[in-house]
């Protein structure tokens, strides 16, 4: 059994505590009456309760209930003309109030306005497929529930889309760890290989920054390079020479006045 840290409080840690400036907020106004938005959430207030409206960046927000995903979007295409969904997924305020948000980006083109459909579900629970409205929502679904774990009911065809279908977790969880877990570190060792190759091969290294002094070419040891197809931790540390181009315009080897009188 693959070995596991507590990790559900990491939204409530700041990674780096240095911070002293907070950016602002996007500043939200009210729909103007008489205007497109206003009609739009007179026709959508007919079919489903509106929890919260206002206009962010030039675009209409709206806060519904889960359950009238469906309708909501259904009013929004054929009244508000946003015959486009350009992208849905979600957001993860677990750790915050045990909750997904999920947003539906709209777009009518005819007015060239937008509209942001969100609302909110708890972790256990499960948001109805709106492929039958919009075909996008085939793969942009799938990828919700392959990077959040969301389950979306009548979905046809819900299994992951980026991840193998065997991988444990969901990478875009803000409990999953960076550089990935146990499972992860060994998941490529174990297809590819086998796990009685663990020994040998040993965990993957998936730290971006890391640098092995003996890897194949010792690429970022300028000047102790080792020729190709030779065994690094087999050639001595002797450094090799650094010579410049003698075609640049200015020979950083030999300085600069400027440099000189500042010395």
């Amino acid at each position: 059994m693959r070995k596991y840290t507590p990790k559900g409080s990491v939204q409530k840690r700041a990674k780096y505590n240095d911070r002293f400036w907070v950016a602002p907020s996007v500043p939200r106004e009210d729909v103007e009456d008489g205007s497109f938005f206003a009609k739009t959430l007179e026709s959508l207030s007919k079919v489903v309760e509106i929890l919260d409206s206002y206009v962010e960046l030039g675009q209409l927000v709206i806060h519904i209930k889960s359950q009238d995903n469906i309708k909501a979007l259904e009013n929004l295409k054929s009244d508000g003309c946003f015959e486009m969904c350009s992208e849905l997924s979600a957001v993860d305020y677990l750790a915050n109030d045990g909750e997904f948000e999920i947003f539906y980006q709209l777009l009518n083109l005819k007015e060239s306005k937008r509209a942001r459909v969100v609302t909110r579900i708890k972790q256990d629970e499960a948001i109805e497929s709106i492929v039958p409205l919009y075909k996008m929502a085939h793969f942009a679904e799938r990828e919700m529930y392959d990077m959040f774990g969301i389950f979306v009911n009548n979905h046809p065809y819900l299994k992951r889309i980026i991840m193998p279908d065997d991988w444990e977790g969901h990478p875009l969880l803000k409990s999953y760890p960076l550089e990935g877990d146990e499972f992860a570190s060994w998941y490529e060792v174990d297809k590819i290989f086998g796990k009685e190759y663990r020994d040998i091969i040993g965990p993957e290294i998936r730290d971006q920054a890391r640098v092995d002094r003996y890897d194949t070419q010792r690429f970022a040891r300028v000047g102790k390079e080792v020729p190709f197809g030779s065994d690094p931790a087999k050639v001595d540390e002797t450094e090799t020479p650094i010579s410049y181009s003698k075609t640049f315009a200015t020979n950083y080897q030999k300085g600069s006045k400027e440099l000189d009188k500042r010395k």
